[in-house]
């Protein structure tokens, strides 16, 4: 999934901010609004992964101008708002999901025993061209 952009209701209590991602039926807090933000972000971001890791379609955000904050799961609970989220789920997995895999490679057999005498790291060069092949930046 690419980055995308979800609109959110944001709702003041006395204690907290409420949040209620229509599109994803997600319900989470903050205790202020940049947390609340965050907090919102993270659930977008692992609700996307999970979605994708089940093979199930990912909804696309709703136009925010036909969205109605009194229609939300909060909006008897206080003033509510409407924000925009943007989430990048694929730089979401590559922070949570960082086990390593077990790959067999095929080598010829001159290549592997020059790379065994040079005390070459085999999987790390791996790693190293996938990232440079499919134009990704090193996390960890």
């Amino acid at each position: 999934m690419v980055k995308s952009v979800y609109p959110v209701f944001l709702t003041q209590t006395n204690t907290m901010i409420l949040v209620d991602v229509p599109d994803l039926e997600i319900l989470t807090e903050g205790k202020d609004i940049p947390d609340a933000i965050n907090m919102a972000r993270d659930a977008i971001e692992l609700k996307c992964v999970s979605l994708e890791d089940e093979g199930i379609k990912i909804p696309q955000p709703s136009d925010i101008a036909t969205l109605n904050v009194n229609a939300g799961t909060f909006a008897e609970e206080g003033k509510t708002i409407v924000s925009l989220v943007d989430v990048d789920p694929a730089e979401y997995r590559r922070k949570i999901d960082t086990k390593t895999v077990r790959r067999n490679v095929a080598l010829p057999s001159w290549l592997n025993y020059e790379a065994e005498q040079a005390g070459v790291n085999v999987s790390r060069i791996l790693q190293e061209a996938l990232i440079s092949t499919l134009n990704l930046e090193r996390r960890i």
